[in-house]
């Protein structure tokens, strides 16, 4: 299908293939080889290629998560893919197996960002993102001297990869955080715009910025309107990044997020600001996504509705565009 639905802002419609599963979708296999389709191709291409032909509304992004070890070849052969379908590349670092908040494991959290700072430098992707500020499902809450030592321990080996790297060609670092369970201390909008903040100040520029993912502010202990005036806050020290467009909870169709997503990519638009708005969906049986079910059943919900992922990946995309069009209609986003 070609795309039908005229795009009247500048800011970038994206997709992160989460809907793919980690196991058998995104993760690697033990040499670093990507998962492949029967065909042979790799799946994340695949997968982009049948919703680009297949949506009726021009994709021009796609976010990707990079793994320390991944097969060169298999990078250069994703990447070359979406190039061809006419997509700009965003990589996600993951980072695992040592903790960003801890001065023991710093030399190999640095190491791990390092290397994925590196390869977005070698294939010329300007974007890159992490959660790399605590360890996924660990750890438990730290308060008063010891957050504030956390704090500075994710400053210093943060802005130690981007001297280390160096970061030519990088345009920006968008640092995602999640919501309590999944983090234990970075879980709201406001932390992770301080913690942000800080990273610039040390780093004396605005390279860092906040992540702004509406599922994790909707599962955050903040309202609506304090996660909006945070937004505000962010964007005015130009330090807020990409959107993600997710529904809190489920994680699954746009429509089970009960205003989340509207309210805050309105925000974001109205900071001026807004770059890059990506749907993200994932998989409600993801084996590598066990945990998450176990800290919230709403996590494992089929929110389909008779549909397959990629039709359901298909209608965010069309909710985000649309919203973005009316708010060039309604004098929020510049035409």
């Amino acid at each position: 299908m070609a795309a039908s639905i005229a795009l009247k802002s500048n800011v970038s419609i994206g997709i992160v293939p989460t809907h793919l599963m980690f196991v058998g979708g995104l993760v690697p296999d033990d040499n670093g080889k990507m998962p492949r389709d029967d065909d042979g191709q790799i799946k994340t291409v695949a997968n982009m290629k049948k919703l680009c032909g297949e949506s009726p509304v021009k994709i021009t992004s796609v976010q990707v998560p990079y793994f320390p070890g991944l097969d060169e070849g298999d990078v250069a052969e994703m990447v070359g893919g979406f190039t061809e379908l006419g997509l700009e590349t965003h990589f996600i670092m993951m980072v695992g197996g040592a903790d960003p908040m801890n001065p023991d494991d710093e030399d190999a959290v640095a190491d791990i960002l390092i290397n994925g700072l590196n390869a977005a430098k070698r294939y010329g992707v300007k974007n890159v993102s992490s959660t790399s500020i605590e360890e996924w499902m660990q750890g438990s809450p730290k308060t008063g001297a010891e957050y504030d030592a956390a704090v500075a321990q994710d400053v210093k080996v943060h802005t130690r990869a981007v001297n280390e790297a160096g970061v030519d060609g990088i345009d920006t670092w968008h640092i995602e955080f999640l919501r309590n369970g999944e983090m234990q201390n970075f879980t709201d909008v406001k932390k992770a715009g301080d913690l942000i903040h800080a990273m610039n100040e040390s780093l004396g520029r605005k390279f860092f910025k906040v992540l702004v993912d509406a599922a994790h502010c909707g599962d955050s202990d903040l309202s609506i309107p304090e996660n909006i005036e945070a937004i505000h806050a962010i964007a005015k020290r130009d330090e807020m990044g990409i959107f993600h467009a997710s529904a809190k909870t489920t994680r699954g169709c746009l429509s089970t997020d009960d205003g989340w997503i509207g309210a805050l990519m309105k925000a974001a638009a109205e900071t001026g600001k807004l770059q890059y708005a990506f749907v993200e969906l994932f998989h409600h049986e993801d084996p590598a996504l066990e945990a998450l079910r176990q800290l919230d059943p709403g996590h494992g919900l089929d929110t389909r509705d008779g549909r397959t992922y990629d039709e359901a990946v298909l209608d965010g995309v069309v909710d985000v565009a649309r919203r973005l069009n009316n708010y060039v209609t309604r004098g929020i986003l510049p035409g």
